[in-house]
């Protein structure tokens, strides 16, 4: 396979990441590789509204017959063919994100804007795909093992300091609404314990006490 593309996303660390896509609506560029940048290539996209992105889990090594799921404390097993886990035979992970705007004259060729990645900052990206809500959606799914999760979970409060001047508006709500999906391990329940993420090229730093989560501090990495 070939890469086509990488992501450019404010998450410069893998923890802090939503563990799926469109929990948080973070915005990030796809940008393409110099072949793929002819103008045709991207002839109709605009008209759709969510894209799948197929990308490479290039930061994972080896694969494992059973993973122990974030969701689920990371004290039960499950298969890997029942996860999404990136410790998989072949490390290809699939997000559905929004579809902002399509930039097709920029000085590196067409760029997508997009919103909802759960993708590192420079992941490599093999296909994108159109997301068709006539076969894609499917109302009546059943969920496996996560909807018994989500019925007792809900998210985290999330308290910002006053005056944070590293982000702009829209990046503190997308880091709110990361950190509102509580990016610790889920057997961590330590109320003292400093977390820390790079986010935006921001160094972030949280504490959680019961549902609420303090933002410490927020400032630009040198």
């Amino acid at each position: 396979m070939t890469v086509v593309a990488h992501i450019e996303s404010p998450f410069q660390s893998k923890f802090g990441i939503p563990r799926q896509s469109g929990l948080a609506r973070v915005e990030a560029c796809v940008v393409f590789e110099k072949e793929f940048r002819q103008r045709e290539a991207f002839r109709g996209l605009e008209d759709f509204s969510h894209l799948w992105l197929l990308w490479l889990f290039d930061r994972a090594e080896g694969w494992s017959p059973t993973v122990r799921p974030p969701m689920l404390g990371g004290n039960r097993r499950m298969g890997v063919f029942a996860t999404r886990s990136p410790f998989r035979p072949n490390h290809i992970g699939l997000s559905c994100v929004e579809l902002l705007r399509v930039e097709l004259d920029t000085p590196r060729g067409p760029v997508l804007h997009v919103a909802g990645a759960d993708l590192l900052d420079g992941t490599p990206i093999i296909d994108v795909k159109p997301y068709l809500p006539f076969t894609d959606a499917r109302p009546g799914a059943r969920g496996g093992f996560t909807e018994e999760v989500l019925r007792s979970r809900r998210p985290l409060e999330v308290v910002m300091p006053e005056g944070i001047d590293a982000l702009s508006g829209e990046q503190q709500e997308a880091l709110r609404e990361a950190l509102a999906s509580d990016p610790r391990p889920q057997y961590q329940d330590d109320a003292e314990r400093l977390y820390g993420l790079t986010f935006a090229g921001c160094e972030v730093k949280f504490r959680v006490h019961g549902r609420r989560l303090e933002v410490v501090s927020v400032v630009r990495a040198l």
